[in-house]
């Protein structure tokens, strides 16, 4: 993880050179709000944990330091710069959140009682879990980069490969036709494109309706649509 600026109270265990070094971080005298006190009793007093600055430069971009935290102590099995690049690699995290909401439908919710919307995340889970499976299947079979893989193409493949699936099934079994869309979709590879910006944008304009925020029977609905200004009903 990155360092916190407000993470001062760092001791010098052992300096590895000028950007990396062992630090020894107590724990503070404040309880966080998202933990329990039984969690933060077991956590220990001090632990050392290894500091690494890295040096971002990307073209057009301000060079700036960052400083990323580890409890990879070993400095001959894990060198700077693959901490480095673990790091950058761990943001794809958020990719995969993107993948689970956006791709998978799951940034709308549609039950409505507590019960069921615990049922519906937990079968998307499932769901996305099953799909992962299937792309390290692909990528084991055919010698493909995993992290190249599309997910989304994945899941179309999945659905499409699903539908025609008895048309394709005569003549052969059930395995080999599941092999042949492991072959489909270790195809499927993302090209490779560094330091890109993804944008939380949307590409085309909304139309200019109003928002069905009361029930039907009661929601009055505006005469002339294109005076409609957002927030009002």
């Amino acid at each position: 993880m990155r360092k916190h600026g407000r993470r001062i109270n760092a001791g010098v265990i052992r300096k590895i050179n000028k950007r990396d070094r062992i630090v020894e971080w107590r724990k503070t005298g404040v309880i966080p709000k998202w933990l329990d006190r039984s969690e933060w009793e077991a956590i220990p007093e001090a632990m050392a944990v290894r500091e690494v600055e890295v040096t971002v430069m990307n073209p057009g971009f301000r060079t700036r330091k960052v400083f990323v935290v580890t409890t990879l102590l070993d400095e001959k099995l894990y060198p700077a710069g693959s901490i480095s690049e673990l790091y950058r690699k761990r943001w794809r995290v958020e990719l995969y959140f993107r993948d689970i909401k956006t791709t998978m439908a799951m940034d709308v919710l549609k039950c409505k009682t507590p019960e069921m919307i615990e049922t519906e995340l937990w079968m998307k889970v499932v769901a996305y879990n099953l799909i992962r499976a299937i792309m390290m299947q692909a990528a084991l079979k055919n010698g493909a980069p995993i992290e190249k893989l599309s997910f989304k193409g994945t899941v179309s493949t999945i659905l499409s490969w699903n539908i025609y699936r008895g048309v394709y099934n005569k003549g052969s079994n059930l395995l080999d036709t599941f092999c042949a869309m492991l072959d489909y979709i270790a195809q499927d590879l993302v090209p490779d494109r560094p330091d890109r910006i993804e944008p939380r944008a949307r590409k085309r304009r909304p139309k200019n309706y109003q928002l069905l925020n009361k029930p039907r029977h009661l929601f009055h609905e505006i005469s002339h649509r294109n005076r409609h200004k957002k927030g009002l009903s």
